[in-house]
């Protein structure tokens, strides 16, 4: 009999679901039941099913349990392991058990299109354990580079692959190996940027807490290509999961010479080390990031020179992100036409992207490049949850752009998101509904910007900061369609003046709204209402008195005194001057009779 495979989740979202106490409820319930041999219990990455954590696998059978909490673990124990029967209740995707006796998770919605490369091995091996990333051909690819292969050799298996960068801008990652490699002198140096700062990405967090040392083999093998022997890894401080783990993992890959001097006894000394940022935004940017390890603060720096000529510490320099870094080993294992099968042409590979906002299945996905928004968000995603109509998806964060309906059908590349006002991003892909405001979202992006802006650049520095003001304005309803105006002419003129990719992206999310949906713009100029009802200042809160109970449950609940009348005598009245706009009378009313305008 094949032995089961417990893995319990152990990301950062399964983990505040308190997963750790799963792992000890299941050790005890299995030593009960005398079940040691036939049930092993490991702690493991993301699953990828974040919003239904935590999260249980169950290997040979397949299976996954959604929202496991420790009193169902003994039910888990006695039905599945004991009695060999899956606890339905629990599992992905219940409603397709008809289908067969025991589900596949391969075969469900949410999986059945993802192609996992960067996130191979996350959710599968202990990332604890070097042994198991070994056992799983772990820093096979680094033995491969060193024994079998010349540095230009790694760097041109890399162009061939087409591998483009994950954090963003999609620059060709072996044409930045290339420079780098090219440049003269014997120091150098690589970095792995781990400052994942956009609202709602946690993609780069999720291949460090589940598989830290794919990054690890891929930076030591980016050093071996262009000539450096150290590295660093520069991860926000917000990330205590990541951190531990790296420090972890660096110090077991120290213990098995797979870093430090002679590596396999090849002559090739390759150490990496990690640097905590403080959480700035803008030193996702990578001279700004630079600025932060060499001690300075954190701002961009004009380019040219790019880092591969002169980059820390004014050494050639290369910059890949955490997504980046998680593919370079699979391409050298499976070679660059392997990688190049899938995806584009253009975009070679898959994408990671953090699914969130009004969507079924929150989580995190990866697909190949070329998969729609439309199967990303209705097949995977499983569309907008409580039958509310789809309005918009955000992809980029603070540095993209809107995409409606009509664009849904659109395949995912870094050139194609781009051609319609938007961009691929580090991965974060938001799905909004009929209840957001649009003007309200690109107010919200503004306000991030402003705050995190570090400030060196007048177009950012003061131009975002005038174009928020303009947007609170429509929002609380001050707005003029001369203002309108304006906020248009100052986006297009920080687009074009700031210094760093930042400042030139910020104001995306304004322009591809005011493209987008201008109507609700002018509905808030001119009407002086908020469409989707979220813009307190725009909202009235009004009894029918056609309808009124004269009840009071209204009144009993309103915190400020805004409501009058006289309990079973009156039609009560709500006071617009007093109004707060809290929404606790509609709340409290049992008939329907207070109506949102």
């Amino acid at each position: 009999m094949e032995r089961i495979q417990v893995l319990v989740c152990a990301g950062t979202g399964c983990t505040i679901g308190k997963s750790g106490e799963l792992i000890k409820a299941f050790e005890d319930e299995i030593h009960s039941l005398g079940l040691e041999k036939e049930v092993k219990v490991l702690r493991t990455g993301c699953l990828g099913l974040c919003g239904g954590g935590p999260n249980v696998a169950i290997y040979p059978d397949n299976i996954i349990y959604r929202g496991v909490h420790k009193e169902d673990i003994k039910e888990i124990v006695m039905e599945h392991f004991y009695k060999g029967r899956p606890v339905k209740r629990l599992m992905l995707n219940e409603a397709d058990m008809d289908k067969k006796e025991i589900h596949d998770i391969n075969d469900t919605n949410f999986y059945k299109k993802q192609k996992r490369i960067a996130l191979n091995n996350c959710g599968v091996i202990d990332p604890l354990n070097i042994e198991e990333y070994i056992a799983a051909d772990g820093y096979f690819a680094l033995a491969k580079v060193l024994n079998e292969m010349t540095p230009q050799e790694v760097v041109d298996e890399i162009k061939k692959s087409g591998l483009r960068g994950r954090g963003g801008g999609g620059f060709k990652t072996g044409l930045k190996w290339q420079f780098a490699l090219d440049e003269p002198g014997k120091e150098k140096y690589v970095i792995c940027n781990a400052d994942e700062g956009d609202p709602g990405a946690f993609m780069d967090r999720s291949v460090l807490e589940g598989n830290p040392h794919s990054v690890l083999e891929a930076m030591a093998i980016a050093g071996y290509a262009i000539g450096a022997n150290y590295g660093y890894i520069y991860i926000r401080a917000e990330y205590p999961i990541a951190v531990e783990r790296l420090k972890i993992a660096i110090e077991q890959a120290h213990e098995l010479n797979l870093l430090g001097d002679n590596i396999f006894g090849t002559g090739f000394s390759f150490d990496i080390e990690l640097r905590l940022g403080a959480g700035a935004f803008v030193c996702g940017e990578e001279t700004a990031l630079i600025a932060s390890i060499e001690g300075e603060r954190g701002m961009p720096r004009p380019k040219p020179p790019f880092p591969a000529h002169k980059g820390v510490w004014g050494k050639p320099t290369i910059i890949n992100n955490v997504e980046t870094f998680a593919n370079v080993a699979q391409i050298i294992l499976n070679g660059a036409s392997w990688f190049r099968s899938i995806g584009t042409e253009s975009s070679p590979g898959t994408k990671v992207f953090a699914l969130g906002g009004k969507i079924k299945n929150t989580g995190l996905v990866e697909v190949p490049m070329g998969t729609t928004l439309r199967e990303v968000i209705y097949e995977i995603g499983g569309g907008c949850p409580n039958n509310k109509a789809f309005k918009a998806v955000q992809t980029g964060g603070p540095s993209g752009g809107c995409l409606t309906e009509e664009q849904l059908d659109t395949p995912i590349g870094f050139d194609e998101l781009v051609k319609l006002g938007s961009m691929m991003g580090s991965g974060g892909m938001i799905v909004l509904d009929e209840d957001n405001c649009m003007v309200d979202v690109a107010r919200f992006y503004m306000d991030f910007i402003v705050d995190e802006s570090c400030g060196k650049c007048s177009p950012c520095r003061i131009g975002t900061k005038r174009m928020l003001e303009i947007l609170e304005d429509i929002c609380e309803g001050r707005g003029t369609m001369e203002k309108l105006d304006e906020l248009e002419t100052l986006a297009n003129t920080i687009k074009d003046t700031a210094l760093c990719g930042l400042g030139q992206s910020a104001p995306n999310p304004v322009l591809s709204t005011l493209k987008l949906f201008r109507d609700e713009y002018i509905a808030h100029i001119v009407d002086k209402k908020c469409p989707a009802g979220v813009c307190k200042d725009l909202l009235r809160y009004e009894i029918n008195p056609d309808k009124c109970r004269k009840c009071g449950l209204c009144k009993r609940q309103c915190p400020v005194n805004a409501i009058d009348g006289v309990l079973g005598k009156e039609v009560f009245h709500i006071d617009q001057d007093k109004c707060i706009k809290c929404g606790s009378c509609m709340k409290a009313c049992h008939f329907s009779v207070i109506e949102r305008k």
